[in-house]
């Protein structure tokens, strides 16, 4: 798999995100969005969207673009419907419940079997879950201190309306799907729908 090894905190100034949204606590505000002098093109905005959310995602441009063709073929507005895909992957939901600092981390720990889907193991980061399915912690997983801190870590984060979390069982449904209301961050989809239009 491709690594992005770019600094976080230096991109996320870059497409002009908090590096909250990935998980990071470290508040940069030195410059925030970048060289904001230049005046920026049609196609410019359009990519920086497109690199915003495949970068707070981790998803590569060929899976990117997969999502989208998906999201197209949906019923409803083809940008709504590509952040509908995004936030119910696995690895997206196991670090809104607060099972993982970043988006990086839960996948890393999707990926290595931590997590159940309806008590079936899964290791797939971009596995795309469904309403009522229930994700929780392996029962072995569960003993370990590395969950115990980063529930703890992550006691104030915020979650979802869309999940109905039980962090007390290391678990959370899955209520409805998720909208772009539900967001932490502001994004513009459609400069993401022209930009693949062309």
């Amino acid at each position: 798999m491709a690594l992005n090894k770019e600094p976080i905190l230096k991109r996320c100034r870059y497409l002009g995100i908090s590096p909250m949204v990935m998980g990071i606590s470290k508040e940069s505000n030195r410059n925030p969005g970048g060289n904001n002098k230049k005046k920026v093109s049609e196609y410019g905005m359009q990519l920086k969207e497109k690199q915003k959310l495949k970068f707070i995602y981790g998803v590569l441009e060929k899976p990117f673009y997969h999502y989208f063709e998906i999201a197209e073929k949906m019923e409803g507005k083809a940008g709504d419907n590509l952040i509908t895909i995004l936030e119910s992957r696995l690895d997206n939901i196991a670090f809104r419940m607060g099972m993982a600092l970043t988006r990086r981390e839960a996948r890393q720990l999707v990926s290595h079997g931590h997590f159940t889907v309806n008590g079936e193991r899964v290791d797939i980061p971009s596995y795309r879950v469904k309403v009522g399915d229930v994700i929780a912690l392996c029962e072995k997983s569960r003993s370990y201190d590395k969950f115990k801190e980063t529930v703890e870590q992550t006691s104030g984060r915020v979650v979802p309306l869309w999940l109905e979390a039980d962090k007390a069982n290391f678990a959370a449904k899955v209520v409805r799907m998720p909208s772009v209301e539900d967001l932490d961050y502001e994004t513009q989809t459609h400069l993401i729908v022209e930009l693949y239009s062309k």
